[in-house]
């Protein structure tokens, strides 16, 4: 019996006694996974991004390991939310436009002690003082830096559209007029290299594109490296007290973690390994976060019909944005339906094997969007559930 097929039969065993479509996350495998982020994040702390975990009991079973510290959260409301729900370090790792969040967060000593808001231009700092409505606390300030690779005097950029702020001199100009406004105080600063952290460098079938990936990739380390080095020298010569500056993802850990100018890492996607990370030479890790469809008709030869499954994860849309039918091996989508609504048929010889009721296993192609389809995460040690906790949904919040 394969591994794979091993893992089946665990959890369909496990499973048994539940109606499918379920979620569930491996825990021997979600541990595995942290652990191997701690290594690769060489004594550095690991900073849990909450939007690839989108479950408060698995964000407190990282951050109980040795080498986990902070969560990096995704809208305003989720950072108040853990904050209020113990977690005292949140780093907000996006700008908001919550007003009324804003406000609750002024008013509150605790709230404005635990959380970090993003700020990348003086305009945020100008929403953030509307919204006050009378609240007086420090509002704690990161900087973003915009990590995409220029090239040919700016005219190809790669890497995200996110902060404006590219050079030195830009950081340390915003992070002054912070440092002029009263109720503000940078305590840190932010590169996510999403282009070097988030993107496959070893595409199966696609050696040309797999090694024009690396050399890019290696090219964007080195250039970010030292700007990251010089964007802190600069902003700490402004704010000598600077916390943190946090840099890194999932795929880059290792290499982030090596630059003497960042403090932390942050991860969260390579504690559940969705399928979109199945194509790096820069780690290994084991599938942890799984869905189960039922098996619900047999339309012919070769061909089964399961429930649901049609739960594409963000970016440009593409195959690779799919769910990938995992266990049993072999299955693959019928090219003329894809991944339906409300059903999806799957073709191949393990369909004449699949009986009414029976379960096919996925991986999402992203990590915490799959948080989004289910209110409920079973949680298996070796052949048995141990344990069901809710996911963000399951305990009513939808922040996006």
């Amino acid at each position: 019996m394969t591994a794979r097929a091993s893992d089946r039969a665990r959890y369909d065993r496990a499973t048994a006694h539940l109606d499918a479509p379920l979620a569930i996350v491996d825990l021997d495998a979600f541990d595995a996974n942290a652990d191997d982020l701690v290594r690769r994040a060489g004594g550095k702390p690991v900073r849990v991004a909450s939007k690839s975990v989108r479950c408060r009991a698995l964000l407190e079973r990282a951050l109980a390991r040795e080498g986990f510290a902070g969560v990096m959260s995704f809208t305003l409301a989720e950072s108040l939310w853990l904050a209020r729900s113990g977690c005292d370090d949140v780093l907000l790792a996006y700008p908001s436009a919550d007003r009324a969040g804003y406000a609750e967060l002024a008013a509150d000593p605790k709230l404005a002690a635990a959380v970090t808001v993003m700020v990348d231009d003086p305009a945020q700092l100008d929403l953030i003082d509307s919204a006050r409505a009378g609240g007086s606390e420090v509002v704690r300030v990161c900087l973003e830096l915009d990590t995409s690779l220029r090239l040919f005097g700016g005219r190809v950029r790669v890497g995200a559209r996110r902060s404006p702020l590219h050079s030195p001199a830009e950081v340390a100009e915003v992070a002054r007029a912070v440092a002029r406004r009263p109720g503000f105080r940078v305590v840190g600063l932010m590169a996510y290299e999403g282009h070097v952290a988030g993107v496959g460098d070893a595409v199966a079938g696609r050696p040309l594109r797999s090694r024009a990936v690396r050399l890019m990739q290696a090219a964007a380390r080195r250039e970010l490296a030292e700007r990251r080095a010089a964007v802190v020298r600069a902003v700490r010569e402004v704010v000598p007290d600077l916390e943190f500056v946090n840099g890194g993802g999932t795929g880059s850990v290792q290499h982030t973690a090596g630059e003497d100018a960042v403090t932390e890492v942050a991860a969260g996607s390579g504690l559940y390994v969705p399928r979109l990370f199945d194509n790096y030479t820069s780690f290994t890790g084991r599938p942890a976060a799984l869905f189960a469809l039922p098996v619900v008709r047999r339309p012919g030869v070769g061909a089964v019909t399961v429930l649901g499954g049609g739960y594409p994860a963000s970016g440009a849309p593409g195959a690779d944005r799919l769910p990938v039918p995992y266990l049993p091996e072999g299955l693959r989508y019928d090219p003329q339906e894809g991944a339906g609504e409300v059903q999806t048929p799957l073709l191949g010889s393990p369909a004449d094997d699949l009986l009414i009721g029976d379960r096919v296993w996925f991986r999402h192609a992203k990590a915490g969007e799959l948080c989004e389809r289910f209110d409920a995460l079973h949680l298996v040690e070796g052949d048995t559930v141990t344990d069901t906790v809710p996911t963000y949904r399951g305990e009513g919040m939808t922040f996006l």
